[in-house]
């Protein structure tokens, strides 16, 4: 047996009210309303595409098929380049900071769009806030993961994914009212409200650490965990993970301890984009158009947004209970049967009703014709709803598990030592793949969307695979300890957590 280290030796002394310190909360609050911006800018294609390319549309700013299908996927193509942007600025600016730059393409982007006169300033305000959601995807999270206590750091981290989903129901909410010009200037104003509050938050002390600022470290932590709670034993830990790790090498890219991990977070933020996320948010209005359901496709998509919202709260609940694999199985498992039922939909559309039956008299043709019509009114209406029915499952699964699960576990896994370079890499990956799908999505999206639900099905087949096999359980653990998991191949017993009585 290895000999044990004193970071798998120390013992959690605190209790879960000591760390609930209201001031680590406010720094969480202040790091989300970057994904608040996020949710708000990534699904702002949705109520205004359908203004650009109706007749009403303003003549310089109309826009035919494959410009919609551009600015629908540009903000994707945006997230991919702002994640490149974040590799480099993580570690070099340190988290925080990072958080703090996305608020200048987001402001100017939103600026472009509000005041746009020509189709390019809209181009380039959505790829630019594009770019800001990219860096607040690699960098808020992991901020998060590094300012929390083991004990609450489920639940905090789930915390990006609810502010998101905010983010996308007020612009669904404010969009039934307010015109697509100053749902865009709205929108510059959370990255603003954002920066200010973040001046007066701490640093990540394992960024501090890391810097050699031992004195700042204790500051910052004793302000995140409160003066009750005893940071010296967390301190240790953080600086021996940081004392043991070296700078990764190509050759060392080989090992368990760093492939996995990685590999890992990279093919949850691929598949996550796979199950078709992205284009169904980007497109949620066109869809429901192309359903021909018995309600407004504006009004589908603010249902959408509430029950997105609710399931994401509800995971936030269940995080640090139920545990990441049980949420990521029945996330999976919805998703399948609602990617399922919308490919028969959409591959069986409704047929319209057939003529009147032949040697029938004027008045029983005519009173069939009514109760016919009656019946096939309702028949349909009712079939209009399955969509609606169908997408807000599909939402409810995607935001119970790998819509706020994958976001965690990119920062829980990813080695200490290649965190902020891995992290941006894992959204680089994610959005553009997210770019290929939904340039692709809008240009076949009539005729063939049930072709792409297929797809989607079947993504979600692999999603239960994938969490099966290679996703571990990291409820209750500290960053260290599940460090050394892929080090050792498996957890050291939580002294937390009861131990099983032998027979």
């Amino acid at each position: 047996m290895d000999e044990e280290t004193p970071l798998l030796n120390r013992r959690r002394t605190s209790s879960n009210a000591e760390i609930k310190n209201s001031k680590l909360f406010l720094a969480v609050f202040s790091a989300v309303l970057g994904n608040f911006s996020f949710g708000y800018s990534l699904v702002y294609s949705s109520p205004v595409l359908p203004r650009f390319t109706g007749p009403d549309a303003e003549p310089r700013l109309r826009m035919d098929s494959a410009q919609a299908a551009l600015f629908g996927s540009l903000y994707s193509l945006g997230a991919a380049a702002g994640g490149l942007g974040a590799m480099l600025l993580n570690d070099c600016t340190g988290r925080k900071m990072s958080v703090m730059i996305s608020a200048v393409p987001s402001s100017v982007g939103y600026m472009l769009m509000g005041g746009a006169v020509d189709l390019w300033m809209l181009h380039v305000g959505r790829f630019l806030t594009g770019v800001a959601g990219g860096m607040t995807a690699a960098s808020i999270p992991v901020y998060i993961a590094e300012i929390s206590h083991a004990g609450v750091r489920g639940a905090l981290g789930s915390c990006p994914q609810i502010t998101a989903v905010v983010g996308s129901l007020a612009l669904y909410a404010l969009a039934l009212v307010v015109p697509w010009r100053w749902l865009a200037v709205a929108g510059g104003i959370i990255p603003l409200l954002m920066v200010v509050l973040l001046l007066f938050m701490p640093c990540s002390p394992r960024r501090l650490l890391s810097l050699g600022q031992q004195k700042q470290a204790e500051q910052a932590l004793r302000w995140l965990r409160g003066s009750s709670f005893d940071i010296h034993s967390e301190l240790n830990a953080i600086q021996y993970s940081i004392d043991t790790q070296t700078r990764i090498t190509w050759s060392q890219l080989r090992t368990p301890k760093y492939y996995k991990p990685i590999l890992i977070s990279v093919g949850m933020r691929f598949l996550q984009q796979m199950t078709g996320i992205t284009p169904i948010l980007s497109f949620l209005e066109s869809i429901f158009d192309e359903s021909n359901g018995p309600l407004p496709a504006s009004a589908n998509a603010a249902i959408v947004g509430g029950v997105r919202l609710l399931s994401v709260t509800l995971a936030a609940c269940l995080m640090d209970k139920a545990g990441r694999k049980v949420l990521l199985y029945i996330s999976s498992m919805l998703m399948f049967l609602s990617t399922l039922t919308m490919t028969l939909v959409f591959h069986n559309p409704a047929c319209p009703p057939g003529p009147a039956p032949p040697n029938a008299t004027t008045l029983d043709s005519g009173l069939q014709s009514d109760i016919g019509n009656t019946l096939v009114g309702s028949h349909q209406a009712a079939a209009g709803l399955i969509p609606l029915i169908s997408t807000m499952v599909f939402i409810f699964g995607y935001a119970m598990g790998w819509g706020p699960i994958t976001w965690l576990l990119m920062s829980e896994v990813l080695p200490l030592a290649a965190r902020g370079v891995a992290s941006g890499l894992c959204v680089t990956v994610s959005w553009l793949t997210a770019f290929t799908i939904t340039y692709f999505f809008n240009h076949f999206m009539h005729g063939y969307l049930y072709v792409f639900y297929l797809c989607f099905t079947v993504v979600c087949v692999v999603c239960l695979l994938f969490n099966a096999l290679c996703v571990p359980e990291t409820r209750g653990r500290s960053l260290e300890e599940i460090e050394d998991f892929f080090r050792t191949g498996q957890f050291t017993i939580n002294q937390d957590e009861p131990r099983a009585e032998s027979t």
